[in-house]
């Protein structure tokens, strides 16, 4: 097992709370698949699965509203039928097809993620814990990534560094951030996992039990 600390940051962030359905509301921090999706950002193989172990808060939490325009549906079944068999392009008009929705996100993000990988099935012989592991703290370092991690949407963008030090503190706040979303339980007919995120002086330390359910 080969463990990894990222620093991440950005101006702005929203983990959308999927209770909500028509405005968007973020959660109070990055959840983990969020995390995890900006560490495959970095180096992701079928080799190799990552698992978020904590998540460090190191700036206060806090909250702005702003107001945007949102495509209202999305392309149906029936829609990408018709227009095949009519021999017509696939597209929603945006222009005609939108509404101006609230946005409550979160501003100046900061965060350590924790995290460690394991082998996958589909690791071949020339796959070792070794190999991925350098991969990963090379490219890292160096700023790589296969494409531009965000935080929750496309139009924030997430800045990272290799951590290899202890030079980074949480804000000492401790509180019951509710039920968070974890991830999706492809094994399980893509089945949502929810845990209750407990915020202890700044950290948030994901079950054990549940890695292994949803990774297993």
């Amino acid at each position: 097992m080969y463990g990894v600390k990222l620093r991440v940051w950005g101006n702005g962030a929203c983990f959308t709370r999927p209770e909500m359905k028509v405005e968007r509301v973020s959660y109070d921090v990055i959840t983990p698949s969020a995390a995890r999706g900006i560490i495959e950002a970095i180096h992701y193989k079928p080799a190799i699965r990552w698992i978020i172990d904590e998540i460090q808060v190191l700036k206060p939490i806090t909250f702005s509203t702003i107001r945007r325009n949102e495509v209202s549906s999305v392309l149906s079944t029936a829609h990408v039928n018709a227009a095949i068999k009519g021999k017509k392009a696939i597209y929603i008009n945006s222009n005609k097809d939108r509404q101006q929705r609230a946005t409550l996100l979160l501003k100046d993000v900061e965060y350590i993620i924790k995290a460690h990988f394991e082998m996958t099935s589909q690791a071949g012989e020339m796959d070792t814990p070794e190999k991925h592991y350098n991969i990963f703290l090379r490219r890292a370092r160096a700023g790589q990534c296969f494409n531009q991690p965000y935080l929750g949407c496309r139009e924030f963008p997430a800045y990272f560094e290799l951590v290899e030090d202890e030079k980074y503190k949480p804000i000492e706040v401790t509180k019951d951030l509710g039920w968070m979303l974890y991830d999706i339980n492809f094994k399980d007919n893509m089945k949502p996992e929810f845990f209750r995120a407990q915020l202890e002086n700044g950290v948030i330390r994901i079950p054990t039990e549940l890695q292994r359910r949803v990774n297993s």
